[in-house]
């Protein structure tokens, strides 16, 4: 009985119509261009908006003993926002509750602390439970996979829309290894 079983389990599996795989496709746009964002002020953003650019995007905290770094990320974005960087800000709260605010408070704290101007986003989780399709594209599919550790993580991407280098979370906007990375990437 158990061998008729297993031969009749083995003879509906072979008469089963065979699965297809989907076709391989390759885009000329890359994975990080696909992405929509919701901006600090509430209005949606292309991230394809920023072809053709150098692009720091970092998960920050207002609350967060590396909180300091907002300054330097405003120093590199001043420095050679003129070239074609950008840094794209992600306030997310995944870390010691560290990010409580509302998006208009982030805005406010950002701009009287750091007098800061670059790209600023609405409130994303960066991981865990809920993971935002960005951070899990980042942190999963990107040359450079691997969980967010804390606040200030720092993903790089080239002008073509690639991840071309990611930083710790400790590794000052300013430090050199970043600024060498960036001005190659904007030669």
């Amino acid at each position: 009985m158990r061998m008729s079983l297993l031969l009749g389990a083995a003879l509906c599996l072979a008469a089963a119509p065979k699965k297809k795989e989907a076709p391989m496709t390759t885009s000329a746009t890359p994975k990080l261009y696909s992405f929509e964002m919701k901006t600090n002020a509430g209005k949606t953003r292309k991230l394809a908006d920023y072809k053709g650019k150098v692009v720091l995007v970092v998960n920050t905290a207002s609350k967060c003993g590396l909180t300091p770094q907002y300054k330097g990320l405003e120093a590199l974005y001043q420095k050679y926002k003129a070239k074609g960087f950008v840094v794209a800000a992600f306030p997310a709260n995944e870390f010691g509750a560290q990010e409580p605010g509302t998006d208009p408070e982030i805005k406010t704290f950002c701009e009287l602390n750091y007098k800061t101007t670059f790209d600023l986003y609405s409130k994303i989780v960066v991981k865990g439970p809920g993971l935002h399709p960005l951070y899990a594209y980042l942190t999963k599919e990107s040359p450079f996979p691997g969980e967010i550790g804390w606040n200030f993580a720092k993903f790089l991407v080239a002008k073509d829309g690639t991840v071309a280098a990611r930083f710790d979370p400790r590794t000052e906007p300013e430090d050199a290894q970043v600024v060498k990375k960036v001005e190659e990437l904007l030669k």
